[in-house]
């Protein structure tokens, strides 16, 4: 049996059909439920899921409608609003048209975050004190996140352009979903085990409040918290805070940011490096440019002009010098000879021979050897010896 045309519908006929039955059913709804994946436009309009624990729906609220807010809805809030059905055909989905909002309060997701920092809070997991400082140059960086999203693109590129000579080691996981909080726990868990990294970030890209909702659970808290291993925490976009943010050791706002932190110690020291080098550069060019001087200032003198002028002088010097020398030493020999002759001839008027000469004698006792120089150191019978100019005599004393 082939299919004919004939009662066939188009695509636009069958979506307008079920627009028109939607529509006129459930014109006017009053539904409760908790906002999810909120976003502002820039038009004014509101875009965003309303949800409960088995169910979600896609929701509009134009700008016009927004009058009666009493402030804008955000994530988690619990909202009963007056809406109507209605079909979106370039789309082919069906939401709501909020004409109306209140709000219940704090979403049951915030209730139970609200309630996990509080308890965290007081076992100390968030205390600054029990951070662990980061290795200033990580060789193995470990990596907690999905294989195949933008996360791991983005970090790969970063340190690529900022840290060579890196080894990144990637736990692949799941980051949203009932099984996800196990398996990152279950990656932090086996990193530290194996003690295969230097370093881990842990995280993935932005989302709602659900979406990332996998790291407000304790089980991934308590992984980072008995992590030996310093931990980043890189989780979403900037705005959004997950309980592994608090926990870890240091939070990044976005997974290219924590790619950031890691390399951020090697680039400040290669910084550093280079500043020195060309200090070091300056300096040395500066100290060349003063030896040059001093060596153009050498070159200039007269040694290295005119050295046989400077050579000759310093001769001429020596030869007054010397003439000088010889001028002194004879005439210092002419002072000592003159010297030495006087005291020669005071020498000779002083010799005893010369006295005896002119008949004296000197005496001595035979018995002593001594000069006698007194009368009373002879007695009779005494024998003598006389010294004469010409030889000796020896006498012998009769009386006194």
């Amino acid at each position: 049996m082939s299919i004919t045309s004939t009662n066939a519908l188009s695509v636009s006929e069958l979506t307008f059909a079920i627009k028109n039955q939607l529509e006129s059913q459930f014109p006017k709804l009053v539904i409760q439920g908790e906002i999810s994946n909120c976003k502002h436009h820039s038009a004014g309009h509101l875009y965003f899921d309303l949800k409960d624990a088995a169910a979600k729906i896609p929701a509009v609220m134009f700008r016009g409608s927004q009058g009666g807010l009493a402030r804008l809805p955000k994530e988690g809030d619990q909202v009963t609003v007056k809406a109507s059905l209605s079909v979106y055909p370039p789309h082919g989905k069906y939401q709501l048209i909020v004409r109306e909002m209140d709000f219940l309060g704090v979403g049951e997701l915030l209730l139970k975050l609200e309630a996990l920092k509080k308890k965290l809070h007081g076992l100390g997991w968030f205390d600054q004190g029990k951070k662990q400082p980061l290795p200033k140059f990580p060789r193995r960086i470990g990596v907690v996140t999905s294989p195949t999203g933008a996360v791991i693109r983005d970090i790969l590129h970063v340190l690529r352009r900022r840290y060579a000579g890196f080894q990144l080691i990637l736990n692949p996981v799941r980051v949203q979903g009932r099984e996800a909080p196990g398996e990152i726990a279950a990656a932090i868990d086996a990193f530290n085990q194996h003690d295969l990294a230097d370093v881990l970030i842990v995280g993935r890209g932005g989302g709602s409040l659900e979406d990332l909702w996998a790291f407000n659970e304790e089980i991934v808290a308590s992984a980072i918290f008995r992590s030996h291993i310093p931990i980043i925490s890189a989780v979403g976009h900037e705005g959004d805070v997950t309980i592994a943010d608090f926990v870890a050791d240091i939070r990044a706002p976005t997974p290219s940011a924590a790619a950031e932190i890691v390399s951020a110690e090697k680039a400040q020291h290669l910084l550093t490096l280079k500043k020195s080098g060309e200090a070091m550069r300056t300096a040395l060019i500066h100290l060349l440019n003063r030896y040059r001087e001093k060596l153009m200032g050498y070159a200039r003198h007269p040694l290295f002009t005119s050295p046989y002028t400077l050579l000759g002088n310093a001769m001429q010097r020596v030869d007054e010098l010397k003439g000088k020398l010889d001028h002194l030493i004879t005439k210092q020999l002419g002072e000592r000879r003159l010297q030495l002759e006087g005291k020669a001839q005071a020498l000779v008027a002083l010799d005893p021979k010369r006295v005896l000469k002119r008949g004296y004698a000197i005496l001595f006792s035979r018995k002593s050897e001594s000069v006698i120089v007194s009368h009373q150191q002879l007695s009779p019978k005494d024998e003598v010896k006389a010294l004469l100019s010409d030889g000796e005599a020896y006498l012998t004393v009769n009386e006194k």
